[in-house]
């Protein structure tokens, strides 16, 4: 996942819970409105959302991302991370 530019690119992908299918709660819409904040390509799908970037960006946003989802009433967010390099 190295950019065009030749800098590193990072994948996060989140699952929120709780989770209703096709029902984002504002746990999910806060978590997003941060990683597009941050200028984060966002990828809405079935079972969660991923962010990706330049691995700086989206390192520095993680925090925000699962703050936000807490604070707006998420009872779990699992996350993962691929970072090329």
């Amino acid at each position: 996942m190295v950019g065009h530019d030749g800098r590193m690119s990072t994948v996060a992908e989140f699952t929120i819970e709780p989770f209703v299918e096709g029902d984002p709660g504002p746990h999910v819409r806060a978590a997003i409105a941060v990683a597009e904040a941050a200028g984060l390509a966002v990828d809405v799908g079935p079972f969660g959302t991923a962010v990706e970037g330049e691995s700086a960006a989206v390192l520095d946003a993680v925090d925000g991302v699962v703050r936000a989802a807490v604070a707006n009433g998420a009872t779990r967010v699992s996350l993962q991370l691929t970072v090329a390099g």
